[in-house]
């Protein structure tokens, strides 16, 4: 077979399928094109998902009719007016995106530079079909129509119209987050889902497009080393989500998915969070052009840094630095009644078990005064000021272990594999003798795993049953979250947990899986909404089912730093020893340890 050179049609088709994967990718070129134009609006259409129509207007410095002949042939720019594609300072430079974008759509742009008349091409599929002059304001309007459509290899492995807007959504949102000075809007299908002002300071910027509390229970990040300068907005440790979607990192301006860089903010918060939990950042890193090579990857997705050590540390410390400001601030608000009890009982003179620190006692409802302060060693899972469910106080008194008088006799620990409860301690640690030792059990581990077995023998016997709630709760969310949501209502309601929509960004909550009793339904919905974003191409169906039932099983089950009595503790013990993989919760964490006496020997000496 002979050599032979490629025709040009060919040639920008095989570089669309480098640089345009699917919509998401030809509008991430489109808008920063227009970033770069200079623009301060700019203003994006979609229909389809972007499948149909993207169109992006923006009011930059245009094009003269040359110049947009120009820019749609293959590596022709105005970004690199020399050869120093080292000092590249433009999200912009390869040249190739509007031929590659025009051969595989139906392309039509409009420009008009200030003081000039505007002009029109339009290119359906690498063929030139119409040029001429053009009504339109100062700027640029790119229109791209039918992507893929005569391409249909590429087309059929295009995702649902749903879970490609929603990767338009992400892009811009990426992109407007990186240019707090740009006004950006998005409308889909003519109506408008996204629209944040220019000139906005960059926390209130990130806060607008994910959410609107990460404001409030965010610090701010402004550290620089050797050059290098770290800014933007850290989540307290508290604020976290299910998933890492929600790690926004920037590298001089460029929105890109770095490993190294998450691997960074996964260290800075190693200590602070569990391992199936992931903070809310939004990291914008300012790096001398000489530093970083943008030029590793078509879609510019990807950089490489000289001094990798030197960008990881920076973001480690700089994020430490921040978190460790915030001091003891939580994202978790204490109910004003419960507060008031607090106040209340602060201002009484010390009691016994206070040990002069000013907390007196607080009635619980039951005719029993007790004594609480707060934990002064929050647990791994963020765990540390929560409320004991039937009752409105903070709670670990000191000490933090005990031992209770039981009502009825003690039965003995022959009889079970786990042992019988002896005590608990740090209220997260149940304490059971057994025949052969002693075991102990991590009391929110352990009933996590209960809580999903029980939810499995649930579904597999016909479906969970549902607690209908009082008053519907309406939880905000942004619109391909709740798209997912609504996509598996049915699903979802097998479980016991009743959904329908509310709205283009909220769900309402009926009822909820009785199994769960109370608990926080934003929570709740919310982590789902990560693990559907998270698993719902890549799972089978009964795979997102289990990562569901894990999900609501974690927020049912019963929380460490919760108060037990030894006929709580000795029904958890008995239930786990007949539930299969009761010994590893739905994390894979061991749920007991035991230590046997042989093994308590050697360590007192004796053996």
């Amino acid at each position: 077979m002979s050599i032979r050179r490629l025709p040009e049609h060919l040639v920008n088709r095989i570089a669309a399928g480098e640089v345009v994967e699917r919509p998401a990718s030809a509008l991430k070129e489109l808008v920063e094109n227009a970033v770069d134009s200079g623009a301060t609006r700019i203003a994006v259409r979609l229909s389809g998902g972007g499948i149909q129509l993207i169109e992006v207007t923006d009011d930059g410095c245009g094009m003269t009719p040359p110049e947009m002949a120009l820019a749609l042939e293959r590596h022709a720019t105005s970004k690199l007016p020399d050869d120093a594609i080292d000092a590249v300072t433009t999200l912009g430079f390869r040249g190739e995106a509007l031929p590659s974008i025009a051969s595989v759509s139906r392309f039509t742009v409009e420009s008009r530079p200030r003081g000039a008349d505007g002009w029109s091409r339009t290119i359906d599929n690498g063929v030139l079909t119409a040029e001429g002059p053009a009504a339109l304001p100062p700027g640029t309007r790119v229109r791209v129509e039918g992507l893929f459509e005569k391409v249909p290899a590429r087309r059929k492995f295009l995702r649902s119209t749903r879970s490609e807007y929603a990767a338009c959504l992400d892009v811009v949102k990426r992109l407007a987050m990186a240019r707090p000075e740009i006004g950006f809007s998005v409308e889909h299908d003519g109506r408008r889902v996204l629209a944040v002002q220019e000139g906005m300071d960059r926390i209130a910027r990130v806060a607008a497009l994910t959410d609107r509390d990460l404001a409030a229970n965010s610090v701010g990040i402004d550290f620089e080393r050797e050059g290098i300068v770290l800014g933007g907005v850290a989540g307290l440790p508290t604020f976290n989500r299910g998933v890492a979607d929600h790690q926004y990192l920037f590298v001089n301006g460029r929105p890109v998915k770095d490993r190294l860089l998450t691997g960074a903010v996964r260290g800075a918060y190693a200590e602070m969070l569990a391992r199936d939990r992931h903070p809310v950042v939004a990291l914008f890193l300012d790096v001398p052009p000489d530093q970083v090579d943008v030029n590793v990857h078509p879609a510019k997705t990807e950089v490489r840094f000289r001094d990798p050590q030197l960008a990881r540390g920076l973001i480690v410390s700089g994020l430490r630095r921040a978190l460790d400001g915030a001091g003891h601030r939580s994202v978790q608000r204490p109910d004003a009644a419960v507060m008031g009890l607090w106040t209340s009982s602060s201002s009484s003179s010390p009691s016994p078990l206070g040990e002069g620190l000013g907390v007196g006692p607080i009635q619980t409802g039951f005719g029993l005064d007790e004594t609480y302060t707060p934990h002064p060693n929050p647990s791994p899972e963020g765990e540390g000021l929560r409320y004991v469910r039937d009752r409105p106080t903070f709670f670990t008194p000191p000490p933090q272990a005990r031992a209770e008088p039981a009502a009825e006799p003690v039965p003995t620990a022959i009889s079970y594999p786990l042992g019988v409860a002896r005590g608990q301690v740090a209220r997260t640690y149940i304490v059971a003798e057994a025949e052969d030792g002693l075991v102990l059990v991590d009391q929110h581990a352990a009933h996590e795993r209960l809580v999903l077995e029980r939810m499995r023998r649930a579904v597999s016997s016909g479906g969970v049953a549902s607690q209908a709630l009082l008053l519907p709760e309406v939880v905000e969310l942004d619109e391909p979250a709740c798209d997912r949501l609504e996509a598996r209502a049915g699903e979802l309601a097998e479980f016991g947990l009743e959904l329908e929509r509310f709205g283009p960004r909220a769900m309402l909550v009926r009822a909820t899986p009785a199994l769960l009793g109370k608990g926080d339904v934003v929570a709740l919905v919310t982590d789902i909404a990560d693990e559907l974003a998270a698993f719902d191409q890549a799972l089978s169906l009964k795979e997102k089912l289990d990562h569901v039932a894990a999900t609501m099983a974690c927020h049912g089950s019963v929380r460490a730093g919760r108060v037990l009595s030894v006929a709580e503790m000795n029904a958890l013990l008995r239930e786990m020893e007949v539930t299969p993989h009761s010994g590893q919760c739905n994390h894979g964490r061991p749920t007991w340890v035991k230590l046997a006496h042989g093994d308590i020997e050697k360590l007192f000496g004796r053996k």
